[in-house]
């Protein structure tokens, strides 16, 4: 049991923790007055609107050298990557069962859509072989290129709407990434090897000798360039059945031109490999 002596010292301990956040005497909470705690507070508020004010500013004067239609710096992207369609990079299929090659052909037909002959009606019927130059005003939307899907023949899906798969003779579709003002020299073709033991396999490309026309460039950016749509190559493989129940590695380079194709550094610059097994 406490004696008596030790209770004035516990009070006197439970006071001086209350004035610690309050003390009655001098009003003072956590140790200053109200005048001092006001002081502080406006300096930081004075001190984070300056910061902000700064952040603001800097971020005004970025935006300011930015352009809406043309990336600030595109030298690290000099060639476009060449991407298939479908977006497989290991296409397998059972020739025989429809279920089994479906998603290919329905990601083909609607990747396709925008290439109807109807929508390409509203583009221009531009003369090939020549770049198609147009006013570099920001504001002036620009024009764009026919590419009607009736140019790829078999592998349009008009003339059959398997794309080929049903018969074991698969086509896809390739395209060019879009660069903003990219003018390849030379003609720009496509060039695919199937690497197999026996003779070569056969393809067949579309349009003619998969080129990309000159026409199709250069590309003026999203915001002015709406309806732009990539020129695309058609490759038809001309499986045999020696080429069933086999994984063939595909690879497809863009050639004819100043374009890059060998980069080890990105595999996917100018050219694209992929595999394709058909089972019977």
């Amino acid at each position: 049991m406490a004696s008596t002596e030790d209770k004035p010292a516990n009070k006197e301990n439970t006071s001086s923790w209350k004035d610690s956040f309050y003390n009655p005497r001098t009003g003072e909470v956590l140790g200053r007055t109200a005048s001092s705690w006001a002081l502080i507070l406006l300096f930081y508020f004075v001190f984070y609107c300056f910061l902000a004010g700064m952040f603001a500013l800097t971020m005004w004067v970025m935006l300011l050298t930015l352009d809406d239609n043309v990336p600030k710096y595109r030298d690290r992207v000099p060639t476009p990557g060449l991407v298939i369609r479908p977006n497989s990079l290991d296409i397998t299929f059972n020739r025989s069962d429809p279920l089994k090659y479906s998603h290919y052909v329905k990601h083909l037909e609607s990747f396709l859509q925008k290439y109807n002959d109807t929508e390409q009606e509203k583009n221009e019927d531009c003369a090939p072989g020549d770049y198609f130059m147009q006013d570099s005003s920001e504001e002036q939307m620009k024009k764009s290129c026919r590419f009607k899907r009736s140019l790829l023949s078999f592998c349009s899906g008009l003339y059959d709407v398997n794309f080929g798969y049903a018969e074991g003779k698969p086509c896809v579709l390739l395209k060019l990434n879009r660069i903003i003002g990219l003018k390849p020299r030379g003609d720009p073709y496509i060039n695919c090897t199937v690497k197999r033991e026996s003779s070569p396999v056969q393809m067949q490309y579309f349009p003619s000798e998969g080129r990309f026309d000159k026409m199709y460039f250069p590309y003026y950016g999203k915001r002015v360039h709406e309806n732009y749509v990539q020129p695309l190559v058609a490759v038809k493989l001309l499986l045999e059945k020696e080429d069933y129940d086999k994984e063939l590695p595909v690879e497809c380079r863009v050639e004819g031109s100043d374009l890059r194709n060998n980069d080890e550094r990105d595999k996917f610059l100018g050219r694209v490999t992929f595999r394709i097994k058909v089972v019977e």
